[in-house]
């Protein structure tokens, strides 16, 4: 019985010593995940619906924290511009500096010659409803568009503006990752501007840190309630011993022989 008692209390210690761990590491992980999110992201409220159906008007996005040089054809920016109401907007990049835009041709836009596929546009849709004439984009400089062409105030209506329309890429303040609500995820790669010079983004670390804040608190549930159950298992099985008494000595007398 008292090897059965050892076994036991050692199998409880090394238990509450893995859930110790458990929690420990859940912590680091869950409360590691929101602080790398928040330095590496910002949230951003769209104010209005030019970038339907990508994004649509009062959905919460999350942006990278980037710098405008690391800005790729076909990324979707929050970006700022005097220009444009100094107030922060959210367009895709059609083009960067030395680019020659134009539209349409079949109805699509070209960049440097090339139709580019758009599949986030609208359904049926032109890739503009009033065309843009063959534009060059300054150096430093890049051209944006919304997804809903026929009401986004955009590049293609500053085109009188400093700069053809265009925006510095200083005024980037960050890259559109994903829709956070509602809960559309990750936006698609657009992939129509592939085999250009300089290629297209990839997606930042949104991924890694959700799974570290849902790992995270996975492993700091169950961390806990190792406790509680190994209690509540205990209880069920009761101890070891058995029950009743044990055996006692009987107690008989003999009797005392007479003569």
């Amino acid at each position: 019985m008292s090897t059965t008692r050892r076994t036991d209390e050692g199998h409880g210690r090394l238990g509450s010593t893995l859930s110790g761990v458990a929690v420990a590491l859940g912590c680091v992980l869950f409360l590691g995940g929101f602080v790398w999110g928040a330095f590496v992201y910002q949230p951003y409220t769209v104010p209005t619906g030019s970038m339907t159906p990508t994004i649509g008007a009062g959905d919460r996005v999350l942006a990278q924290r980037i710098d405008g040089d690391d800005v790729r054809r076909g990324d979707v920016v929050v970006f700022r511009q005097k220009a444009w109401g100094d107030l922060p907007m959210v367009k895709r990049v059609a083009g960067v500096g030395g680019d020659r835009i134009a539209c349409c041709t079949d109805g699509k836009l070209t960049v440097n010659g090339k139709q580019i596929d758009e599949p986030y546009l609208p359904k049926g849709t032109p890739a503009s409803t009033n065309g843009i004439p063959a534009t060059t984009v300054p150096e430093g400089r890049l051209f944006l568009l919304g997804d809903e062409r026929s009401g986004s105030l955009d590049s293609s209506t500053h085109l009188q503006d400093a700069g053809q329309g265009s925006v510095p890429r200083s005024a980037v303040k960050g890259r559109v990752d994903a829709v956070a609500w509602p809960l559309d995820g990750m936006l698609d790669r657009a992939t129509g501007f592939d085999d250009l010079p300089g290629g297209t983004s990839e997606p930042g670390p949104l991924r890694l840190v959700l799974a570290s804040v849902v790992v995270g608190a996975a492993l700091v549930l169950g961390g806990a309630a190792y406790g509680p159950i190994a209690k509540l298992a205990r209880r069920r099985t009761g101890p070891a011993g058995g029950a009743g008494g044990g055996s006692r000595s009987s107690g008989t007398t003999e009797a005392a022989g007479v003569g």
